[in-house]
């Protein structure tokens, strides 16, 4: 997603509705240290500038790194109680032992402080704010409506396509369940305009009974919309009307002794039977609602979420927020509600199993952010309730395998920290990884993991530049140089967290002594480096072989936890090194010479292509035949010929 900004949120009249130059104060105190009385001078100073009206603040330490965003009513009011010591819970003192600056950001009303407030969360991820951990984006349906036969597709992120978007779905598997589904019953195309275009006979699907043909008349453009619109209705929930339609038709194709048509529509009912029997959750009359309920347990802290779209359930996710220790329940919901809708629409009406600190306040920004009436209920009694009960018993069972699941995580660190001499048990694990053919498209990869498992949003890609794309030892010291430059660079004294407490590398001695020198000459003494290199038998079943840098080879039982945990983390650096390659190598075929001339741009390239065929051509073109392309004038015809023609 895009951002603005960072003190104000993406919004077409931000610059109206948030006076920020006018209310930034940032006032620099001095010492590295945490200091009570430091941190307590810092903000009285900032007290003295700060207005009785909404607004966000920022704390910040002596490196200006974000500690805690907060929004208030009145900012003079709430910045003056973090100078109250002895009012504060330990946690706060600590924040504010740290603190040396602040910024300020007024707004109009506390709804707006709000939205803000969850933005730029988001986006510093201070260690004093409750955090949503899972913040990726949930894939939708969408039902494209800018052609004459419109299609049904899985999309994820902005939503900037013109059509209808259906969800969030809780995951992109009940995405394509649901539309395996919907082309069984409703039989939308969706191949993109291109192939469509294309087409001079059916495809497979229309042979399977999953498309009806439109490509190549098939079906007639009335009776197509028809079908799109009772898409629409039963995503929306309409689904009685859509079944009795069905059945209706069958009956009479079975009259007319057309078995055949009375078969499809009868798998077009099942498919309809197959939707509605996977909704484990029963909300009919509902319609469109979000359920969440928590469930605490050992410290940590677990908010199950049901979807339900016109009264169907699309899903449930259960999410562990961050930051939780010694932060009343009912404000670690409140907060985890404006960060989930931060960058996704809410419903109409949001169920939750507890009150929610400032309920009115939530439901007015969200509203807000809406455009219309959003209401925050916590249902008592009725079908409402037992739904919350089914949310609550999910939540805790969920964070009952997550207590399991880190558990069995720790452990695993402990031992590996163990096998490899490692000084604590690592919260940081980097392991990079190569890929190309030939030399092309080279690219590096690093993926983390740690003690919640793997830390996608941390994962890095580099695009090899220098280093001969033939050289495996030529790319890796590329990738690490680059890596360690920046860390070098950006967090001088290790205090971030994003520094790796074991570096894992697919390679073995050679490979490891390789990467040892290039951590020497970038001044990284103490960065365990282990390399992985697979057995006799290269696979999963064959014994990897762990080179540690003081020249010990480590081997481990074949049904090691260890060992599988080792193998997945290879693995999965593998899969992004390959995946990230192949982006690669897709774009590198879509582009050409001609991308880099400048002044031509997608339409004068495809001008430039259909009359010369290919960029082959066009370089080789004199400039009489360049002036002589639709839509090329003859300034850029010159530019292009002096561009492959240097010297004339």
């Amino acid at each position: 997603m895009n951002r603005t900004p960072a003190d104000r949120p993406d919004h077409p009249s931000a610059t109206d509705r948030f006076n920020e130059d006018a209310a930034t104060f940032t006032v620099s105190g001095g010492g590295e240290a945490p200091d009570l009385e430091a941190g307590v001078a810092a903000i009285r100073n900032v007290v003295k500038t700060l207005p009785v009206r909404p607004g966000v603040y920022r704390m910040q330490d002596s490196r200006g790194e974000v500690l805690y965003v907060g929004k208030a009513r009145a900012l003079k009011n709430r910045v003056t109680n973090y100078t109250q010591v002895s009012r504060l819970s330990k946690r706060l003192q600590r924040m504010v032992a740290q603190t040396r600056s602040m910024t300020i950001v007024t707004t109009h009303t506390e709804a707006e402080a709000l939205l803000l407030e969850a933005q730029l969360i988001k986006r510093f991820r201070p260690p004093y704010n409750v955090l949503l951990r899972d913040d990726k984006s949930f894939p939708f349906i969408l039902l494209r409506e800018d052609h004459a036969y419109p299609r049904v597709q899985k999309h994820r992120g902005a939503r900037r396509a013109k059509g209808q978007y259906f969800g969030p779905f809780a995951s992109a598997g009940s995405v394509t369940r649901t539309l395996n589904a919907l082309q069984k019953l409703f039989l939308l195309r969706s191949c993109s305009d291109g192939f469509f275009n294309n087409r001079s006979r059916p495809c497979l699907l229309y042979q399977i009974r999953r498309c009806s043909g439109p490509c190549v008349g098939r079906i007639e453009p009335d009776a197509y919309a028809e079908l799109v619109e009772d898409a629409k209705n039963f995503l929306a929930g309409k689904s009685t009307g859509v079944q009795g339609r069905l059945s209706k038709q069958m009956a009479e194709a079975a009259e007319r002794q057309d078995y055949e048509l009375a078969a499809v529509y009868r798998d077009r009912l099942r498919a309809l039977t197959y939707i509605q029997g996977t909704q484990t959750v029963h909300a009919e009359g509902l319609g469109d609602a979000d359920i969440f309920a928590l469930a605490a347990k050992g410290g940590s802290m677990c908010i199950q979420a049901f979807f339900i779209r016109g009264g169907q359930n699309w899903g449930h996710r259960a999410f562990f927020p961050s930051h939780t220790a010694d932060v009343p329940e009912e404000e670690v919901l409140s907060s985890f509600l404006i960060q989930f809708y931060e960058d996704m629409p809410p419903p109409r009406r949001i169920l939750v199993d507890r009150d929610v600190a400032e309920t009115e306040l939530v439901a007015e920004a969200l509203s807000e952010k809406a455009g219309r009436k959003v209401l925050i209920e916590r249902p008592q009694r009725g079908d409402r309730r037992k739904l919350i009960e089914q949310a609550s018993r999910n939540a805790v069972e969920a964070l009952d395998r997550h207590h399991a699941e880190s558990t069995t995580q720790t452990k695993l660190l402990r031992e590996l920290a163990d096998a490899f001499e490692l000084p604590d048990m690592p919260k940081r694990i980097e392991v990079y990884d190569n890929s190309h053919i030939m030399g092309t498209a080279a690219t590096g990869a690093m993926i983390v993991a740690g003690p919640q498992g793997f830390a996608k949003n941390s994962y890095r890609k580099f695009n090899i530049k220098k280093a001969a794309t033939d050289d495996d030892f030529a790319m890796m010291k590329e990738v690490l140089e680059r890596r360690f430059n920046r860390l070098e660079k950006d967090d001088p004294d290790r205090s971030s967290g994003e520094w790796p407490d074991l570096i894992l590398i697919d390679g073995g001695r050679g490979q490891l002594n390789a990467v040892l020198e290039i951590m020497e000459d970038a001044g990284v003494h103490d960065v365990p480096v282990v390399g992985v290199a697979k057995g006799p038998h290269h696979g999963r079943e064959g014994r990897e072989v762990f080179h540690l840098p003081n020249g010990r080879e480590l081997t481990f039982p074949v049904n090691a936890p260890l060992l599988f945990y080792l193998q997945r983390l290879r693995d999965e650096a593998h899969r992004f090194a390959i995946g990230t390659h192949r982006a690669k190598r897709a774009k590198n075929l879509t582009t050409s010479t001609l991308d880099e001339v400048p002044g031509i741009g997608p339409t004068r390239k495809r001008a430039l292509l259909m009359h010369f065929g290919t960029a082959r051509a066009v370089k080789g073109a004199a400039l009489e035949d360049l002036e002589k392309a639709p839509g090329i004038s003859r300034a850029t015809a010159r530019q292009v010929y002096d561009y492959f023609h240097p010297g004339g």
